[in-house]
């Protein structure tokens, strides 16, 4: 409240008519709720990409164990064909 007050004061300073003064200030808090974020959507976000790095950790942590598994019975297979 005091940031359009303050650009209500700055413009009419400035010999701006109150309507277009007004109208500024409208299409400024218009902005301002549309397009910028609030602490709850930063902290929705925040919670979201939590879950998603979490579920992203599963699943490398799964390929890895694959992927040594693979690695491990390759090098069996090896060693038993070597001898």
């Amino acid at each position: 409240m005091k940031t359009e007050l303050a650009l209500y004061q700055a413009l009419i300073s400035i010999n701006v008519t109150e309507q277009k003064a007004n109208a500024v200030i409208e299409a400024l808090e218009t902005d301002m709720l549309s397009r910028l974020a609030t602490k709850s959507d930063l902290t929705a976000l925040t919670a979201e990409l939590k879950t998603e790095i979490s579920q992203l950790e599963v699943k490398l942590t799964i390929r890895m164990g694959v992927m040594l598994s693979a690695a491990v019975g390759v090098m069996i297979a090896a060693m038993k064909l070597m001898h």
